[in-house]
């Protein structure tokens, strides 16, 4: 696959994403962790099912070294239990901003990888986009929360980041063992609903929002983000993953679950300008220009 196609299949990951709040809202009061547990659930047989479709084994991509499960598992698991954890901790504007500081360190840490390097309009770029973010926050954030809720915002913008940077070491790694990590995740998530949530499952028209999730934003996702980041240009992923909250509340407007604001038009000038200064795509331009 060339790079350009693995990066626009990796883009998509972008718009599957921004259904995410749209369809946790549908899915009703659902305790967190079994909303996890049944999302990836739907993930898992929905994977199963495509590739019986296909004729390809389910069982045999799952074969793979316990490193290479730890860094699945952990990014696909661990970023939601810390997000959970930093939610419950601290006030939800505070930690949904720290956490979303993951496209800016992907930027950074792509830095790290072998012939890669940064530049200064990669910075700036990314920095645009997290000031976009603060913009798509508004004035929500406030004072209050524990170390632990902020420490767990924190680990969780770590942990996505560095699982998105680390697979690219394991591009070899066929994506349909995606499938076997979802499948871990559901399993862990539904140990951790008994062990720390009431029951509350889904009623009538909630199971609507639950397979939504699974079949898109926690299920396809999470494959086609695993091709971007293997195969594409993952620091331009990390760039467009700023339109994911611009594009979610652009959702839930058009839907009527929330308002549109002058904050919302100042996110999107800020974030459209740093994907097209993070990208290149100005400097070239200019340059273009200047050699007419």
């Amino acid at each position: 696959m060339s790079r350009r196609r693995a990066t626009w299949i990796g883009a998509t990951t972008v718009l599957n994403w921004a259904m995410l709040a749209l369809f946790t809202q549908l899915s009703g009061p659902v305790p967190p962790f079994l909303l996890t547990a049944l999302a990836f659930g739907v993930a898992f047989v929905c994977f199963v099912v495509y590739q019986c479709l296909r004729g390809e084994a389910v069982l045999a991509p799952m074969r793979q070294p316990p490193l290479v499960w730890a860094l699945g598992v952990g990014g696909l698991f661990g970023y939601h239990a810390l997000y959970f954890i930093a939610q419950q901790n601290a006030p939800p504007a505070n930690a949904g901003l720290i956490s979303y500081l993951w496209p800016l360190l992907i930027v950074l840490f792509v830095a790290l990888l072998p012939g890669e390097r940064l530049r200064g309009f990669h910075v700036v770029g990314s920095l645009l986009g997290f000031g976009g973010a603060v913009l798509l926050i508004g004035g929500d954030v406030d004072a209050g929360g524990s170390l632990l809720g902020y420490a767990a915002a924190f680990a969780c913008a770590f942990v996505w980041s560095g699982y998105s940077v680390l697979s690219r070491a394991t591009r070899t790694v066929p994506t349909a063992a995606v499938g076997g990590f979802c499948l871990v995740t559901a399993i862990l998530a539904a140990a951790c609903h008994l062990a720390f949530e009431p029951g509350r499952w889904p009623q009538g028209s909630d199971w609507f929002g639950v397979i939504a999730l699974g079949l898109g934003p926690v299920g396809s996702a999470f494959f086609t983000w695993d091709i971007g980041v293997k195969q594409g240009d993952l620091r331009l992923l990390g760039l467009l993953a700023y339109f994911t909250p611009l594009l979610s509340t652009l959702v839930l407007v058009v839907t009527g679950f929330a308002a549109p604001t002058l904050w919302l038009a100042g996110a999107a000038v800020l974030i459209t300008l740093g994907m097209l200064i993070g990208s290149g795509w100005i400097g070239r331009r200019r340059s273009s220009r200047a050699s007419d």
